[in-house]
């Protein structure tokens, strides 16, 4: 069985070539190398243990140790689209849970956004997002413009290069288009990707925020199995906006209108009839 000292062996390692921040990851390493683990039998106190540590040297939540076992997947997928619907008056409604990587499951956004093409008013619902894929976020926005649009830039250390995110200027099916009115709900819960969705709408004025700030993780991770179901997630690159020159890593996405996340979808859906009773006023 390996014993806690080597798994933290195996990480450092890992933190000091991989860390987005070289100088945070030798601080991290620092923490990790004076506490000691030996007394915790348990694998996810460990786990917790070595995640509160690596977190305490500047609060990032996506630097962890996590004990995973496999999970039955569930009865029905829907890759992240949980709900996709027209309410009444004309009003799109797309709940996305995890923005999963935009070459496997770009059909998916491509369905759910076809469908709500044709509404006068859409509300994308963030509350539940967990995170995923820096391109299936454009390709999402790329129904909310009528051109390509510079939506995120990312930086990646162990390649020392940024890459440049642009809407695709051609979507399967229909565009929402550039010029409807867009609300995307917010809470407290929203992470990493959906924080960038929603970061990347309301920088661009595409869209008006409505609900909490979020958790603030905006550093793209790779993850490092230790041992059986146990891995290291460390952040690897992280994401500058190209209007703002920063993102919202330890801060969160702040709404611009700000409710608690259970009234979100009701006052979004009165804001929507309101604009669309009166779309002068």
């Amino acid at each position: 069985m390996t014993s806690r000292r080597e798994l933290i062996d195996a990480s450092i390692p890992l933190i000091t070539a991989n860390y987005v921040f070289p100088d945070i990851a030798e601080k991290v390493v620092e923490v990790l190398r004076r506490n000691d683990y030996e007394h915790l039998a348990n694998i996810d106190e460990f786990a917790a243990a070595v995640t509160a540590d690596l977190q305490s040297v500047n609060g990032d939540k996506h630097l962890r140790l996590l004990h995973e076992e496999p999970r039955p997947r569930a009865a029905t997928e829907h890759h992240g689209f949980d709900k996709v619907e027209v309410l009444d008056g004309n009003i799109g409604y797309v709940e996305n849970t995890w923005l999963r990587e935009a070459g496997r499951f770009g059909d998916f956004a491509v369905a759910a956004m076809t469908l709500v093409a044709g509404t006068d008013a859409l509300i994308i619902d963030l509350r539940r997002c967990r995170g995923g894929d820096p391109g299936m976020v454009s390709l999402i926005c790329a129904y909310l413009f009528d051109e390509s649009k510079h939506v995120n830039d990312i930086y990646s250390r162990p390649d020392d290069l940024t890459i440049q995110f642009w809407t695709p200027p051609y979507v399967p099916g229909r565009r929402f288009g550039g010029t409807k009115p867009v609300w995307v709900l917010t809470s407290s819960f929203t992470f990493s990707g959906g924080e960038e969705l929603a970061y990347d709408l309301q920088q661009t004025g595409r869209a008006t925020l409505v609900g909490e700030t979020t958790r603030g993780g905006a550093h793209p991770t790779d993850w490092h199995e230790l041992a059986e179901h146990l891995y290291l997630t460390v952040p690897e690159a992280r994401a500058i906006n190209p209007r703002s020159g920063t993102n919202w890593e330890g801060v969160g996405v702040v709404p611009d209108i700000a409710v608690p996340a259970d009234q979100a979808m009701d006052h979004a859906v009165e804001l929507a009839r309101k604009f669309l009773a009166d779309p002068g006023n």
